[in-house]
């Protein structure tokens, strides 16, 4: 579920629909006769590179332990069980077939399907490729107490260890994106001006916090903290860091029904980049794009 943003402070990120001025350097908006400064958007290629799959074990790796890392779970059943809704099924399906040795099946009057990977041999090929690459600690404590710790694994001696690093130049945040991230476009109506802003959010929710600071600092945005829930989330909020995100989506692609929504968000980011936010067809598309945010059709057009 996308939960609201809490704003404590004006996002560099929002554009008014009707702005003037130049693309190069720091552009001016009129709004009530007032001039004020806003971002430059940073230009990028209206083209779609292909979507790719992970193209190695590596790659895979680094995949699975991010969507690992994104709220799923070795348990004390020595068992990794990780949840799909139902318009993900064939991710589930797709990993079945990568990692072998466990199971699919769909949760019973739920919208949900669960990969299980309980035998043997299945755990230690999810080992063998995510070894070095988790970056939970959380995560990293379970592999350990529930399942190299276990006597069951009495037998087995492997180094097991987290990445510490921060280099994300890898498919770690895709994994952990298709488990936790949110892409969104919003229409703000202010009752002090009377033109409408767009803003673009890429959102992540966490208990803590750890994860989402090496991520800012990889993407820029900001940190927020709900009280009421006792969550941490990171948002892009600025067209800056919307820039960067669709850089390392481009290269790294999420692998869920979540791309759509990313190509759909990306699409918004270059309607404004080429300024036909300013116009009133414009405006219309990226009205009929926002509607169609997390709809999953089984046939979609971008």
């Amino acid at each position: 579920m996308v939960k609201k943003l809490k704003q404590k402070s004006k996002s560099a990120g929002n554009i008014s629909l009707y702005e003037t001025n130049t693309m190069n350097g720091t552009s001016e908006t009129i709004r009530n006769e007032i001039v004020v400064n806003s971002e430059h958007v940073k230009r990028t290629s209206r083209h779609v590179p292909k979507h790719l799959k992970p193209l190695n074990n590596e790659q895979l790796g680094h995949y699975l332990a991010g969507l690992i890392d994104g709220d799923r779970h070795f348990s004390k059943a020595q068992q990794l069980v990780i949840v799909f809704s139902s318009p993900d099924a064939f991710l589930a399906y797709y990993l079945k077939e990568k990692l072998g040795n466990c199971n699919v099946r769909k949760v019973k009057d739920k919208n949900a399907y669960l990969l299980i990977v309980s035998k043997k041999e299945g755990i230690l090929n999810v080992l063998n490729l995510i070894n070095g690459k988790l970056r939970s600690e959380n995560r990293f404590n379970q592999v350990i107490d529930n399942i190299l710790n276990h006597v069951r694994y009495k037998d087995i001696n492997i180094n097991f260890t987290m990445n510490l690093t921060n280099d994300f130049n890898n498919h770690w945040l895709a994994g952990f994106s298709d488990a936790d991230a949110s892409f969104q476009v919003k229409i703000i109506n202010r009752t002090t001006i009377n033109k409408p802003e767009i803003r673009l959010n890429y959102q992540i929710d966490q208990k803590k916090n750890i994860l989402l600071t090496k991520i800012k600092n990889y993407l820029g945005g900001n940190i927020g903290y709900r009280k009421s829930q006792d969550t941490y989330y990171y948002a892009s909020t600025c067209f800056g860091s919307a820039k960067n995100v669709i850089e390392y989506f481009n290269q790294f692609n999420l692998q869920s029904r979540k791309h759509i929504n990313y190509l759909r968000w990306r699409k918004v980011y270059i309607l404004i980049q080429d300024r036909e936010h300013l116009t009133d067809k414009g405006l219309i598309k990226i009205l009929r794009i926002k509607s169609w945010m997390n709809y999953h059709e089984i046939n979609t057009t971008i």
